[in-house]
């Protein structure tokens, strides 16, 4: 696909803040993209390892950071870390996750948290519920609603997004914790998409509530390390995208009761280059519905639906890492994958989450350092 064409110029205001929300921002970026004019604005920087991002109610933003503090954005400025936050194992990949707000947020100031913890036998995907305080100091009422059921050692791979589903129901990611063969163990939550309620109970809807072939919480296997997973509004199906090897990132629609294929079947090989399973097809094991090679490193998806970008209505975009950009992939009527735009590849650093704000607009966060929490909105072409 052809590459992107791209003119950026600095719009440098007197008085520009380090920190700046959208009606204050002092810098941004004009990008061109194959069919509209896009503004990247840094509303926050000097974050350590930003993951997950979600707006409040009254626009402000909530941020976690990897080593394992919360904050809240706001009026441009950087909040202190959030007290009460689950106590984290920060190493390797491992930390605070994502963070997803409960849909009566509003009222409830009910909140879900992904990490990963520690205990004497390893580490693991845990998930909490808690509560914001009314003055946005504190987290309270900390529960913890899930835990995979084996912790072992080392610290990668350990997938953690969240995806509410209408209902309220929760849908975690669960990686493969770098030991390949758990993901086809279906006694083990590595490598699944698992099912909730809000109270971390199983529903009724669950493939094995009632069997003893898997765990009652688990929803699909054979998955490696999905560090993307969200629903499309328009027709409520769910979608999740993940880490290949070298080779072999996947985007998915996970149903219930179904394998899809890790490490059986892969469109990648492994890091030395050896082949990995059986190869690319199996009966009873799912293909993916599109997969990258070489590998892009995906972090977040969404599909987008909003009114600031009709162009895009129902593409998905992807976060990536390892060409730090955004894939814009198109699809048909049908829909099936036609086209890839790569957006922004190398211009802000290994891109973590994104996500649709309520105006239309995307946000989304650099796993950095010194990471960053930026805008991207439309803007008029430049004359000429």
């Amino acid at each position: 696909m052809d590459a992107i064409s791209t003119f950026r110029f600095a719009a440098l205001l007197a008085g520009a803040a380090a920190f700046a929300g959208p009606a204050l921002a002092q810098i941004g970026d004009i990008v061109r993209t194959q069919e509209v004019s896009v503004r990247v604005e840094k509303l926050a920087e000097g974050l350590e390892h930003p993951w997950a991002v979600e707006v409040l109610p009254d626009g402000g933003y909530i941020v976690t950071e990897r080593p394992g503090r919360l904050r809240i954005i706001r009026d441009g400025k950087v909040s202190d870390p959030i007290d009460g936050v689950p106590k984290v194992s920060a190493r390797g990949q491992g930390g605070l996750m994502d963070v997803a707000l409960a849909p009566d947020f509003a009222t409830s100031r009910k909140l879900y948290l992904t990490a990963a913890t520690a205990s004497d036998r390893g580490s693991g995907t845990e998930a909490f519920s808690a509560t914001l305080s009314s003055d946005e100091k504190s987290l309270k009422n900390v529960t913890p609603i899930f835990t995979m059921r084996h912790f072992t050692r080392g610290n990668i791979q350990y997938g953690s997004r969240i995806a509410i589903a209408p209902d309220g129901s929760l849908f975690i990611s669960v990686g493969d914790r770098g030991d390949r063969d758990r993901s086809q163990d279906w006694k083990d939550d590595a490598g699944s998409i698992v099912h909730l309620n809000a109270d971390g109970s199983i529903p009724a809807n669950n493939p094995f509530k009632n069997s003893s072939k898997a765990l009652p919480e688990i929803w699909s296997k054979g998955h490696r390390n999905p560090q993307g997973i969200t629903f499309d509004s328009a027709d409520g199906k769910l979608y999740t995208v993940e880490h290949g090897a070298r080779g072999g990132d996947e985007i998915n629609n996970p149903e219930p009761g179904k394998n899809y294929g890790w490490p059986i079947i892969t469109y990648g090989r492994d890091y030395s280059g050896a082949k990995i399973g059986e190869g690319t097809a199996k009966e009873g094991l799912e293909q993916p519905l599109h997969y990258w090679d070489p590998s892009i490193a995906p972090g977040a998806l969404v599909v987008y639906r909003g009114k600031m970008f009709p162009e895009w209505n129902g593409n998905f975009i992807v976060a990536a890492l390892k060409f730090q950009l955004l894939s814009r992939m198109q699809r048909d009527a049908s829909g099936a994958f036609t086209a890839e735009e790569r957006m922004f590849e190398g211009d802000y650093g290994r891109i973590r989450d994104v996500i649709v704000a309520p105006d239309g607009a995307l946000l989304m966060v650099t796993d950095e350092n010194d990471g960053e929490l930026l805008r991207v909105s439309r803007a008029a072409d430049r004359a000429g």
